[in-house]
């Protein structure tokens, strides 16, 4: 199982409180319309949330923290990449172009080191999570390209969110945008993936699960349930 989810405790600044709390209760019932039950809900937890925790134990068994530091340590670089877009691929959370693209930049020795050394520092190692996820996008902004830019919103943090859904968010653009401005939060978007408004994105999750653990059957085991309820939002396929 996914660890408790470690959230920001605080709240500050304009955007955690610029929230429209009549467009809260308006996306919850939205969320309700397909799943009545909430996080709790039967059909939701086959529908959204059991490919995506599923996801987080493969990577628990494939790259925990203990594992990813042995294979770092006997340079089994291509080892980590092929793992690490393996457990990605069963997910279904990047485009295959998002996917294609990463598969290419990683394909070389230079490349597969690049990516797995920092995706380890990313994940597990010391320092502030601010200068962490600045060097891994260094990194991933580094990887040879041969057509789709790897440095994307999606691929920046959709492996932080796999391997670590107590505390990393999954930044889908379009759907989350919209997600924001139904529920009233007023998000900073920047194209280029950047810390601002990934400290933003974790404020925004902040937000949702202080109001949604108000409500019966919305309190948020992790990051899983606050992205699936961000893409409920946003996503096309729950327009109604």
């Amino acid at each position: 199982m996914a660890r408790a989810a470690f959230l920001q405790s605080s709240l500050a600044g304009a955007a955690a409180s610029n929230v429209i709390y009549l467009g809260a209760a308006h996306c919850r019932r939205h969320f309700e319309l397909f799943y009545p039950g909430g996080f709790e809900d039967e059909t939701y937890l086959v529908a959204e949330r059991a490919h995506k925790e599923r996801a987080h134990l493969e990577w628990e068994l494939e790259l925990a923290p203990a594992t990813f530091r042995k294979l770092l340590a006997r340079g089994e670089f291509r080892s980590i990449c092929d793992a690490a877009v393996r457990v990605e691929s069963r997910s279904g959370l990047l485009f295959s172009f998002e996917r294609m693209a990463l598969r290419d930049a990683v394909r070389t020795p230079a490349g597969a080191r690049l990516f797995a050394s920092e995706l380890h520092a990313f994940l597990y190692g010391p320092g502030p999570q601010q200068r962490r996820f600045n060097d891994w996008l260094e990194a991933l902004g580094d990887l040879p390209q041969k057509g789709s830019p790897v440095l994307t919103w999606p691929v920046a943090t959709v492996f932080g969110f796999i391997a670590r859904p107590d505390r990393h968010m999954f930044f889908k653009p379009r759907a989350t945008r919209r997600a924001a401005q139904r529920y009233g939060y007023a998000l900073d978007y920047q194209s280029k993936p950047g810390w601002s408004l990934y400290q933003d994105l974790l404020t925004f999750s902040t937000v949702l699960r202080r109001d949604l653990d108000r409500q019966p059957g919305f309190k948020a085991r992790d990051m899983i349930d606050l992205q699936s309820f961000i893409w409920v939002q946003g996503a096309p396929e729950y327009e109604t």
